[in-house]
């Protein structure tokens, strides 16, 4: 069973013994032959979100393709959505967690994408965003609503959940995730995403990052960070550099002045103005662990910084077009919204997967190409993927302009 589908496009992104291997152990694996085993159950919860407006029943008959292939039927068995529901709670979000930590791994290689890296560091982008869930009374209770003034109930119409990511930046490829309550802070939710950066990686964020802690426990991963800084943190001069930026010590806060000098973490700033931007958004300061001018020019690293953004694009990748905007997840547990959630993520590295393929055969940018156009292809020659020999020499991966 697993070899047909493996011959599926999701699953030659994440790969049937990796499924069983994270079924096997959280003990949810299928134990005999079933119509709608435990593996099939994983790659129906990706599913979910590559056809966010269709049926649970045709969502499985898109990856029941492949074992009503191998067993010679002309159709997939009809499955009840009961039965549906069952297998997912059955699994749990767990396994699907745990292929985002084991199948997410940085695409991009510096020999055919040079963009994707500086200095010989992989680009990466850490942030948070949040998206609306079934208002089922687990889920509010769970997740929580935003406040609204103009509601009557003092809140908004739908609860909540808060979600962070880490991206390889050219790519636009997730590399690890994390979801929680709506009103769980940012840093606490980026933590679990440390475990995903290293050495060789540049970490750029946004200004909600820059205490001593959060510097601190980022930093010990290994990983260099450039972080935006709020223009009211003081930050004394310590040296100036030739540049024009200077070198500055963050301390740790409710100590005495020893101690504080002791813990200190010198870092660079970088301070400049962005021609033609509004007054809000014109001055930017950013912090850095490359403290050597001549490796990283403050003018290169300013430059650098703004590919932060592609993060967002990351967020509109996910609501707008893998989900075709759709209001909501579908699930109303809290537990199934978290497996929906790591399926959404899942689905999403998929979809970059094939456009990265693509984009290294023919030695193209990431931007060059639609991610909406990929989407619209893994819809297309999914349900049919499971149709053929699982055997048979795999074709060039399209292009899609």
């Amino acid at each position: 069973m697993s070899d047909y589908l493996s011959a599926s496009l999701l699953a030659r992104v994440i790969p049937p013994e990796a499924v069983h291997a994270v079924l096997d152990a959280h003990g949810c694996n299928t134990r005999r032959v079933r119509s709608f085993p435990a593996v099939a159950g994983v790659y129906y919860c990706l599913a979910l979100s590559l056809y966010p407006e269709a049926a649970y029943e045709e969502v499985f008959a898109v990856v029941a393709q492949g074992l009503a292939w191998s067993s010679g039927a002309a159709e997939p068995a009809l499955v009840a959505k009961s039965s549906i529901s069952e297998l997912r709670s059955r699994i749990g979000a767990a396994p699907l967690a745990d292929l985002v930590r084991v199948c997410c791994v940085p695409l991009a290689q510096e020999r055919t994408h040079a963009d994707a890296f500086y200095a010989g560091r992989r680009l990466v982008a850490i942030d948070g965003s949040s998206f609306e869930l079934p208002d089922e009374a687990d889920n509010a209770a769970t997740f929580g609503y935003p406040g609204s003034r103009t509601s009557v109930a003092g809140h908004a119409g739908y609860p909540q959940a808060r979600c962070a990511v880490l991206v390889e930046c050219a790519t636009h490829a997730i590399l690890g995730a994390n979801i929680a309550a709506y009103r769980v802070g940012e840093w606490e939710l980026c933590v679990p995403l440390l475990a995903h950066l290293g050495p060789g990686m540049l970490c750029l964020a946004d200004r909600g990052f820059n205490g001593f802690e959060h510097w601190q426990q980022a930093r010990a991963t290994g990983a260099d960070l450039l972080w935006r800084c709020s223009d009211t943190r003081q930050l004394p001069v310590q040296t100036l550099l030739d540049d024009g930026t200077y070198l500055s010590v963050l301390a740790p806060a409710g100590v005495g002045r020893a101690r504080a000098a002791e813990q200190g973490i010198v870092v660079r700033v970088i301070e400049y103005a962005m021609p033609g931007a509004d007054d809000a958004q014109r001055r930017y300061r950013l912090l850095t662990t490359l403290l050597d001018p001549n490796e990283a020019p403050a003018l290169e690293l300013a430059a650098l910084y703004h590919q932060r953004w592609e993060i967002e694009a990351v967020f509109d990748e996910l609501k707008t077009h893998l989900r075709q905007s759709r209001r909501v997840l579908r699930s109303k547990t809290p537990e199934l919204v978290r497996q929906e959630f790591y399926g959404w993520v899942l689905a999403h590295y998929a979809v970059r997967w094939l456009l990265h393929q693509s984009a290294t055969r023919h030695r193209l940018s990431h931007a060059e190409l639609s991610f909406k156009g990929h989407v619209e292809l893994l819809r297309r020659t999914q349900p049919r993927s499971g149709a053929f020999p699982p055997r048979a020499a795999q074709t060039q991966a399209p292009l899609v302009p």
